[in-house]
């Protein structure tokens, strides 16, 4: 299966997708008990349709109702996403992205955390990355 083309989606279009990813999948009446300040039924399931038609979901009938699977596994999907944000946000620089979540403020990183950034930044200068 090919992935979508890479389309923006709304706040609301996000948050059903975040909450299909965290499921691995979804009715219409599990994603709206995810949504904050969820619309109706009706509206969950038109922009589930969206989602479909825009390439990012599917369905099977499963006890007569739908469940709603992402065409699309969510590395791939947060890898797109990340480049999407390097692209906008820090003119493609990985450095500075980096840099950036290292600055915030309430960003608490364990020790063991920083030994594996370390460990992944020397290894991707060994690999040339």
């Amino acid at each position: 299966m090919t992935e979508p083309v890479a389309q923006q989606l709304s706040r609301r279009e996000r948050q059903i997708m975040d909450a299909i990813y965290t499921l691995g999948r979804a009715t219409v009446a599990e994603v709206r008990e995810r949504l904050p300040e969820p619309p109706s039924y009706s509206a969950v399931r038109a922009l589930l349709r969206i989602l479909e038609e825009k390439g990012h979901l599917r369905h099977e009938s499963e006890d007569n109702r739908y469940v709603f699977i992402p065409t699309v596994p969510a590395e791939s999907a947060r890898e797109t996403a990340l480049r999407h944000v390097l692209r906008t946000f820090f003119a493609g620089s990985a450095a500075g992205a980096m840099a950036a979540l290292l600055e915030l403020e309430d960003l608490e990183l364990s020790d063991e955390e920083y030994d594996r950034l370390a460990a992944a930044i020397e290894q991707a200068r060994r690999e040339g990355r």
